[in-house]
C-alpha cells in the first residue's frame, strides 16, 4: 500500500531577480531542450541543498549571465503547480554590481520596459510577477535605478 505522501509532486524553491538598468528589467529566454523552452523569464534558478535563497540567486545570475549582482528586497513569492512538479518562485530586486550580461547558456537576453513585458510569452508564475510589477510601476514607484 502506498503512503498518502507518495502521490505528492516534487516541490522546488526557485529564485528570480529583477535586475534594473535605465528603467528596464533584464530578461532571458529559456533555451531549446529545457522545460518551457522559448518562454521568457527573469534570471534565476533552482535552489540547491544547503543554499539560502540569496546565495542561490547570486549563483544563478553569475552562471547564466556572468555578472555580479547584489540581492536586495524580497518582493513576493508565487506558488505554481505544473503537471509533474510544484514550485515556489521567490522574487527579489537586484542591483547590477559589475560585468556585462552575456548569454552564457545560449539563451537570448534583453532589457525590457515593464509595460512591454505582458506582450512576451512568460510561464504562469512569471505572469503573476509581471502583474504585480506593472501594478507597482503604475502606482508608487519602486526602485528601478541600477
Amino acid at each position: 500500500m502506498q503512503s498518502p505522501d507518495s502521490d505528492k509532486k516534487p516541490h522546488r524553491h526557485v529564485t528570480a531577480g529583477l535586475i534594473w538598468k535605465d528603467g528596464r528589467v533584464l530578461i532571458s529566454r529559456r533555451s531549446k531542450g529545457t522545460h518551457l523552452a522559448g518562454f521568457w523569464e527573469f534570471p534565476g534558478g533552482k535552489q540547491q541543498a544547503g543554499e539560502d535563497l540569496g546565495e542561490c540567486l547570486k549563483r544563478e545570475i553569475r552562471e547564466e549571465l556572468g555578472i555580479e549582482a547584489k540581492i536586495g528586497e524580497h518582493l513576493l513569492s508565487v506558488e505554481h503547480e505544473y503537471l509533474k512538479k510544484t514550485i515556489t518562485l521567490h522574487v527579489f530586486t537586484c542591483t547590477w554590481v559589475k560585468g556585462n550580461p552575456l548569454a552564457l547558456e545560449s539563451q537570448e537576453i534583453r532589457w525590457v520596459a515593464p509595460h512591454d513585458l505582458s506582450s512576451l510569452p512568460f510561464p504562469p508564475p512569471d505572469r503573476k510577477v509581471i502583474h504585480k510589477l506593472t501594478e507597482k510601476t503604475q502606482g508608487p514607484a519602486i526602485n528601478r535605478k541600477a
